[in-house]
């Protein structure tokens, strides 16, 4: 029997180091399930997009900032700081294996082949949380799209991201003057206490607008120096 147009096709479906990963067709759009819980699609983008700009205009005009977005995904955030020649170094730090065959070589590959030819930028396996406590390299802005906000985490360990210890390592990784920038489902007040407490200042959250609904959210802030 052949699937109707608006029943759910599974492309992909993989139990990696963090649970049960999926890759499946609804219709024109592809949608990344991870253990049961919806993450992203391919329908809009406008968030993902939103938050690389939101990182580089909060910057002080530096030239050729580098960027380190947290969470492939559909590839938004990274086709959208490709397609901007005023960004330097790209670096993408995924953790599923399964999300970067599906760009390098799967149905993904149509949104961000463009991206990932580009020289500028480099795909990371691994963990953010260990890649932010661990690496010695250092971005001017730092975009993080890796949970439906701080307090709506895909696993509980992303929770440690979020907490005065992961925030503390986000500023290390960022140069003086660089961008902290959380995408978020919703206002966070409780979170936005903690980035400061923890050092970061011109604290702001900045609205996207959304078809229906509460609308999406981006969290920036500023390392000091």
């Amino acid at each position: 029997m052949t699937a109707s147009y608006d029943t759910p096709v599974v492309l992909d479906r993989r139990e990696g180091p963090y649970g049960e990963i999926v890759l499946r067709r609804h219709g024109a759009l592809l949608q990344i399930i991870a253990n049961g819980c919806f993450l992203m699609d391919t329908s809009d983008g406008r968030s993902e997009r939103l938050l690389v700009d939101a990182a580089l205009g909060a910057l002080d005009g530096r030239p050729e900032p580098d960027v380190l977005i947290g969470g492939l995904g559909v590839g938004f955030s990274l086709a959208h700081a490709a397609a901007d020649p005023r960004w330097g170094r790209i670096t993408v730090v995924e953790r599923e294996r399964a999300v970067i065959d599906w760009h390098r070589d799967g149905p993904l590959a149509e949104l961000t082949a463009q991206a990932l030819a580009d020289p500028r930028t480099a795909i990371v396996e691994a963990d953010l949380i260990g890649y932010v406590n661990e690496t010695s390299a250092t971005f001017d802005a730092l975009c993080l799209d890796i949970d439906n906000g701080p307090d709506w985490t895909v696993t509980e360990d992303n929770e440690g991201l979020y907490d005065p210890a992961g925030l503390a390592s986000c500023a290390r990784v960022l140069r003086p003057g660089g961008v902290l920038a959380v995408w978020s489902a919703q206002p966070s007040p409780e979170f936005e206490g903690t980035l400061r407490n923890v050092g970061f200042q011109q604290v702001r959250t900045e609205e996207i607008p959304v078809a229906r609904g509460v609308p999406d959210v981006v969290h920036l802030a500023v390392r000091p120096g």
